[in-house]
């Protein structure tokens, strides 16, 4: 029995960590997959604007750092950035550059929509729609 529970403990406490991880790679991701430059020059941001970014952007260069934040809801991650953002960068702009990086979307929704959408399980869906059945039809 106590080799059950330990093993059960294991499986849960690394299957938590890597799904942590998944969050801060997309942390990470957000970071790193835009050029931060560009985005100040061409929104034409002030340099206290372009330093507020930067200092935003260095905020958790390491997963521990991330982690003693995030730890309880690692979700809260893009909604504390993306408003963030929206505050240094001020509401107009900030649209402006939704629009050119997010295709308009909200970037909270992108990173959920990318969580949702996990490679790993896209073939489960095509399994469940072969055997579903005929619809019945009402009498």
């Amino acid at each position: 029995m106590k080799k059950i529970f330990i093993s059960a403990f294991l499986i849960g406490t690394f299957s938590l960590g890597y799904a942590q991880s998944d969050y801060y790679n997309d942390y990470r991701r957000s970071v790193t997959d835009v050029n931060w430059q560009t985005v100040v020059a061409d929104l034409l941001l002030s340099t206290t604007q372009a330093n507020e970014i930067n200092s935003l952007n260095r905020r958790y260069d390491n997963y521990d750092g991330w982690n003693r934040v995030y730890a309880n809801n690692p979700d809260r991650w893009s909604t504390d950035r993306y408003s963030e953002l929206e505050r240094i960068m001020g509401r107009d702009k900030y649209a402006k550059f939704k629009t050119k990086y997010y295709k308009g979307k909200n970037p909270v929704a992108v990173y959920n929509s990318n969580k949702n959408n996990d490679k790993r399980y896209k073939h489960m869906d095509k399994k469940a729609k072969m055997h579903k059945g005929k619809p019945h039809k009402n009498k």
